[in-house]
């Protein structure tokens, strides 16, 4: 009987190791499943992210008139009078790497060394530019030249470079306006927003070609880290830690340059040439207090113009005559001979 009874006691230990091994191993199952997920579900909406921000735009010209002549109408009757006139060229070039990079060029009246190239912001094209282009050319009588950033536009490329990597291709686009233009001109590099971005990030490099004179940026970022940390904040409601943290690892991966890197602010710290900072202070988009940093980084020659109530890149829009006397008493005092 002993025997037997052991034995039973020894089947009810056995079968309890038995059931306690499969409790416990329905626990660890569960919890690496859970754990899967939850990194699936961090890599999916850093992923996300990213392609939100860096993702190539579609280029839809009829659209981008329309909004444009609809929001500006006097830009219809100047666009087609250099139309007419053949003031209003495309031009394309071939990068380093094989991509096809496009540019509008539009003639001044006369002949001029004064000569702006415009440059547009995100997920945006040379068209969206243009009124900006009717300032240069049309009030203030400039050569001009409107580059399409890569993924932009009729440009081609694989992914929006946020203007960091674009203030390289910016710089070939000037030699080409010189060129273009008649190889002495005085050169003023004008962005709004991104190309605001991008037209700081390019004024930090140390190859900075004579004829260039001047920068004027219009409601730029202090970087792509900055920047898309107060979006995912915003739009998303949601902390960018570790969302932004992935994203940038993910960037650094697929396109070898990080979002901490593309420092507008850092470039600015190396600036030697003037610079003009533009923005409205109600921009919701691009934080207004960032121009204010950006001021402040700025060595020397400078000037600052801000508007209480205007939004993010409405500068001109609501303020058209003055824009123009503000940006032409910078330029008169750097650029105009």
């Amino acid at each position: 009987m002993a025997k037997k009874k052991r034995s039973k006691s020894t089947s009810k230990s056995k079968a309890a190791q038995s059931g306690g091994f499969s409790f416990w191993g329905i626990i660890w199952k569960t919890f690496a499943a859970f754990i899967v997920v939850i990194v699936l579900a961090l890599f999916g909406a850093s992923y996300y992210l990213m392609s939100e921000g860096l993702s190539p735009t579609e280029c839809d010209l009829e659209r981008t008139y329309g909004y444009m002549y609809s929001d500006y109408p006097f830009l219809r009757h100047w666009v087609d009078s250099l139309n007419r006139n053949k003031a209003l060229r495309d031009t394309t070039i071939v990068a380093s790497d094989g991509t096809r990079l496009h540019a509008y060029i539009i003639c001044a009246p006369k002949n001029t060394k004064n000569t702006a190239v415009v440059v547009h912001g995100h997920k945006c094209s040379a068209v969206d530019m243009f009124h900006i282009a009717y300032m240069y050319n049309h009030d203030l009588r400039y050569n001009v030249l409107l580059p399409e950033l890569r993924a932009h536009g009729q440009s081609e490329g694989t992914h929006i470079q946020m203007g960091w990597l674009d203030r390289k291709d910016v710089r070939v686009w000037l030699d080409i306006a010189n060129n273009t233009f008649g190889g002495n001109t005085r050169m003023v590099v004008h962005g709004i927003s991104m190309g605001a971005a991008t037209t700081m990030m390019l004024s930090g490099e140390p190859d900075q070609p004579d004829f260039l004179k001047c920068y004027v940026e219009d409601c730029g970022y202090t970087s792509v880290w900055d920047e898309f940390s107060f979006v995912i904040r915003h739009d998303y409601h949601l902390q960018p830690f570790p969302f932004l943290h992935v994203a940038n690892v993910l960037c650094k991966m697929r396109y070898g340059w990080d979002f901490k890197e593309a420092s507008s602010i850092e470039q600015v710290k190396k600036s030697t040439k003037p610079m003009m900072f533009i923005h409205g202070m109600n921009d919701t988009y691009v934080p207004s207090k960032m121009v204010n940093e950006l001021y402040l980084a700025k060595p020397k020659d400078k000037a600052i113009w801000t508007k209480p109530g205007v939004i993010h890149a409405r500068m001109y829009h609501d303020y058209p005559e003055e824009y123009t006397q503000e940006v032409h008493k910078f330029l008169w005092e750097w650029l105009e001979e």
